[in-house]
């Protein structure tokens, strides 16, 4: 079906399932083949993750919001108001982009995934990046969550805290292109494992009321459980790093 004939919500929700057939499609097809396809965030050490990153736009009567031609950059106030709100509640949403422990194997220096707290207009590497290329006009894309997230709740996440973000005129932190490396400005970062993000969405009672309070404390439950599974753990990297040291 045509997208420009369906109503909001159908092009919303067209989107998100078209995402989840693709993974059962690829899965399906790998599988006649003898294969198997993951989207695990980090199936391979020493090797880039694996992303989903989330190209976002609003539109208000077929314009898109986020486009001035005016500024500098081709970005509406809207636009950066709306990455000031995901900025916001970027570590409670960690959870929910990021939501397994293999996730945050793949959100560490060195391998082009985001590890601060950041945004750009020209560098493509930070949590949220700017732009305007293209026929669509500004976009803002964050590039934290993975495959292993659930995209209805990831869009709902960035949605709500994005117009927040709008409503209150939230500004974004300082942008990294502004920084100069004698600065040395310490930009806060994402959680590093699942026990910091599970504190950072207890922490975010915004969030919790967007996902409501029900599934909210089930997530919690079964990641703080998954958690404590994987602490019980010794690993073959343990093993190997301690067993004739110790």
């Amino acid at each position: 079906r045509d997208l420009h004939l369906l109503s909001r919500r159908q092009r919303q929700m067209c989107i998100r399932d078209s995402y989840m057939t693709f993974k059962l499609a690829v899965r399906t097809v790998a599988k006649r083949h003898g294969l198997h396809a993951t989207f695990m965030p980090k199936p391979n050490f020493g090797m880039k993750g694996s992303a989903l990153f989330y190209n976002m736009f609003l539109c208000k009567n077929g314009v898109n919001v986020f486009s001035d031609p005016d500024e500098e950059y081709g970005l509406s106030k809207e636009a950066y108001y709306f990455m000031g709100g995901i900025m916001k509640h970027i570590k409670g949403m960690t959870l929910i982009n990021n939501p397994i422990i293999n996730s945050y194997k793949r959100l560490v220096p060195g391998y082009n995934a985001p590890v601060d707290i950041t945004w750009s207009r020209t560098n493509r590497t930070p949590l949220i990046r700017l732009t305007n290329v293209g026929t669509i006009g500004s976009r803002v894309i964050l590039r934290s969550p993975d495959g292993a997230s659930n995209p209805y709740l990831v869009l709902a996440g960035c949605l709500a805290a994005g117009l927040e973000g709008i409503r209150k005129e939230l500004e974004p932190p300082v942008c990294m292109d502004d920084v100069s490396e004698e600065d040395k400005v310490k930009f806060d970062i994402l959680p590093r494992n699942l026990r910091e993000a599970i504190r950072a969405f207890e922490e975010d009672e915004f969030l919790q009321q967007v996902i409501g309070k029900t599934l909210s404390q089930i997530i919690i439950n079964e990641k703080t459980d998954e958690w404590e599974e994987f602490s019980r753990q010794v690993t073959a990297w343990e093993v190997e790093k301690y067993l004739d040291r110790v």
